[in-house]
């Protein structure tokens, strides 16, 4: 039976940093509460789209595996925010890389959509059916925020993650995962005044409104990533001192902490950056991931958790086994890593807008 290592990582984060206090100058907030509530010190704002953010990440994740972008026979792009919906934002990534070859499908789960893709893309090796997939969470959440509503506005970032997978013999890779979506409640955590539920004509749109019912969110954020979790580690035989680490989606501080208590996990077996990024959706655990490569907390054979929560409601954990692979074969300096503008700046017309609108 073939299995889908993971051979490349990558990520993008935007230049431009969006402080605490940088957002205590437009509504009415302070850092004490933001970091208090969420964990978040600084969020990072995009002045490129969700495609060429998931291409430099797929570069960085390409020439780390090193193979070619014409190796890869699946991209997979899983994001809430595309750049287009027809054609699809994978398409594009696929153009930005300079291939023509591989297949390409965006995947929308929200924050949980990097392990669906992460399941798909396995799937795929697994049974056969290609060789090399490139899987790549990414999101412009920005686009969406409505600055004027400081619930909500404090809490997300821009971002991208990606890491390729490769066929090979060795156990490794995607082992176990559990998937699924709570419907009934998909109404607590939506965007509201987008899509073909629309009425563009009688009605043209607004500012765009991201419905979050807080309260609600945590409680079914923590049960549906720690019963996912569980599940996943009683079908692997994994005992809390044989997770090495642990890489949860990153929407809140206190989400996680609940969360890693529950498993009974050290501080050291948690892998947390939310206070540099935010909460970037489909993006936090690719770049979470590739954080840890990169700062040593993931060794070969390493058994590592994954588990994540986004709106749908929808849920799921992943348990990978880490191959040989820790060391870049190559690497990619990205482009784009220069911006002439402050976060503010390029947000300017935006917080205008929705703080005259609010």
């Amino acid at each position: 039976m073939q299995y889908a290592e993971i051979t490349g990582w990558g990520k993008y984060t935007p230049p431009a940093k969006l402080t605490n206090e940088d957002l205590t100058t437009f509504m009415d907030t302070s850092d004490e509460w933001i970091s208090s509530r969420t964990g978040i010190q600084e969020r990072r704002i995009s002045h490129i789209n969700t495609a060429h953010m998931s291409a430099l990440a797929g570069k960085q994740a390409i020439a780390r595996a090193g193979i070619e972008a014409d190796d890869i026979d699946l991209i997979i792009v899983a994001t809430c925010t595309p750049d287009t919906l027809v054609p699809n934002t994978a398409s594009k990534v696929q153009n930005l890389l300079g291939t023509n070859n591989s297949g390409c499908v965006d995947l929308s789960s929200a924050c949980t959509g990097f392990l669906y893709a992460l399941q798909t893309a396995t799937a795929q090796i697994r049974t056969g059916m290609i060789n090399k997939a490139l899987v790549i969470g990414a999101e412009r959440m920005s686009w969406f925020v409505n600055w004027g509503v400081r619930d909500t506005a404090v809490l997300f970032g821009d971002g991208a993650g990606a890491v390729v997978l490769e066929a090979t013999d060795n156990k490794c890779g995607l082992l176990e995962a559990k998937l699924g979506c709570d419907s009934a409640s998909r109404e607590i955590l939506s965007i509201t005044n987008f899509g073909t539920d629309m009425d563009r004509y009688e009605n043209p749109p607004g500012p765009l409104q991201i419905d979050f019912l807080g309260p609600d969110i945590f409680k079914r954020a923590v049960r549906g990533m720690g019963k996912a979790t569980e599940a996943v580690m009683s079908k692997a035989n994994l005992k809390a001192e044989d997770v090495d680490l642990l890489v949860p989606h990153q929407a809140n501080l206190r989400i996680i902490e609940t969360l890693q208590s529950k498993l009974k996990l050290r501080d050291d077996q948690c892998m947390v950056n939310i206070q540099k990024y935010g909460n970037t959706s489909a993006a936090t655990v690719p770049i979470a991931l590739c954080e840890a490569v990169e700062q040593g907390k993931i060794k070969p054979g390493d058994d590592i958790m994954s588990a994540a929560f986004g709106a749908g409601l929808t849920w799921g954990a992943a348990y990978i086994k880490w191959g040989d692979n820790i060391t870049p074969k190559n690497d990619y300096v990205q482009e784009e890593q220069t911006c002439d503008k402050t976060a503010k700046e390029l947000l300017s017309i935006a917080i205008k807008h929705c703080t005259q609108n609010t």
